[in-house]
């Protein structure tokens, strides 16, 4: 069956807390530590863009048909300030990861990326994850998100819009567990990787108990995408951040967490949003300790635990004015252009059987 969007709202965490409150932690079978999987650069793949749609003059939306997903999958794409001007041979590149229950529009809806972006010479990617589909190849066989992300979108990315090696990783909520999955699953691949409040431990109490009180409101649907906790506890722990500290050395890493206080930022919210938001102090006890075994084993971290502050759009816009100069300059120190055996660099995209360029595509 062909990957089929479903309709999204903002990304939260799943407004059941008070249940969280009253559940007793479940029993959870730990497993032996994972090494990252796979290897860098991934292969050649058949991932191909079928539809551009030009939003404006920078941004566009492509439809990428993807063998992994079984489908097309919809990729918003910021293009750099020198895109029509200069041939420049290879650009760096910044990937940025939706929450749960949001999808690839969501970071452009509800912060001014676009904006910070105007002088970058990045190419800016906002692929769709799925509603939450943990950006994960899911036990039970489909879907394939990380093969999506980090082999078919990559490959894609420096075929066709002159991307080079040079790679940094951003995201909230689900994303932030997705941004450290895929750098530390895939040493090398990235620069910079930041997770604003985003789960580092799939073993801490808390995570747990939310996880598995999540797991029950959703029919299964954790058994689906890691399988069972006792069974499968490789798989689970293969997807723990807090498990493969030493997959970071060479990445920059940037964590950060509100201590769920309401403050003048959640100002006009719903009560019911805000009480959903405040469970957003569960995770800074979890990242200060894994910001600690990460400086032991060598890694470059940075932390921000900011108070007052939700799981919600305000703190995470805010946090993104903080990290982003950082991020840019990440990105500007590339060793390299670094391209794959094959790269083309056209500047354009294999619609059907026709070649079109960018500056002739349909319009929004």
């Amino acid at each position: 069956m062909p990957y089929v969007k479903r309709s999204v709202g903002r990304a939260k965490l799943i407004s059941y807390c008070t249940l969280v409150l009253i559940l007793v932690t479940l029993p959870f079978v730990a497993g032996p530590t994972a090494s990252a999987s796979g290897h860098w650069p991934p292969p050649v793949t058949g991932a191909r863009i079928t539809a551009v749609t030009r939003l404006d003059d920078r941004m566009l939306d492509l439809a990428v048909r993807s063998p992994a997903m079984r489908g097309t999958v919809p990729v918003r794409v910021i293009l750099p300030r020198s895109w029509s001007a200069w041939r420049r041979p290879g650009y760096p590149t910044l990937y940025v990861l939706h929450g749960g229950e949001d999808d690839y529009t969501s970071w452009t809806r509800e912060t001014d990326i676009e904006d910070l972006a105007k002088d970058s010479e990045a190419l800016i990617v906002m692929p769709d994850g799925g509603r939450n589909g943990q950006y994960s190849d899911w036990y039970v066989g489909w879907p394939r998100w990380e093969t999506f992300h980090t082999r078919e979108l990559p490959r894609l990315m420096e075929r066709e819009f002159r991307a080079n090696s040079t790679r940094a990783v951003i995201g909230l909520s689900m994303g932030g567990l997705g941004a450290l999955n895929y750098a530390g699953r895939h040493p090398g691949m990235f620069r910079y990787a930041a997770s604003l409040s985003g789960i580092v431990d799939l073993d801490d109490p808390s995570t747990h108990t939310f996880l598995w009180v999540y797991n029950a409101l959703h029919d299964n649907e954790l058994i689906r995408i890691w399988g069972d906790p006792a069974r499968h506890a490789d798989i689970w722990e293969s997807h723990n951040p807090s498990a493969m500290v030493t997959a970071y050395r060479g990445t920059k890493i940037h964590l950060c967490a509100g201590t769920g206080e309401v403050g003048p930022l959640d100002a006009g919210r719903d009560f019911a949003s805000v009480l959903a938001s405040a469970s957003e102090g569960i995770l800074t006890s979890s990242q200060e300790r894994f910001a600690r075994s990460l400086r032991a084993a060598g890694v470059d971290v940075t932390t921000h635990v900011y108070k007052p502050g939700t799981h919600s759009w305000p703190y995470w816009k805010r946090e993104l004015h903080l990290i982003w100069p950082t991020v840019m300059n990440e990105l500007s120190h590339q060793a390299g252009v670094g391209k794959w055996p094959g790269h083309r660099g056209s500047g354009r995209a294999d619609v059907g059987r026709h070649r079109v360029s960018w500056s002739r595509a349909r319009q929004a």
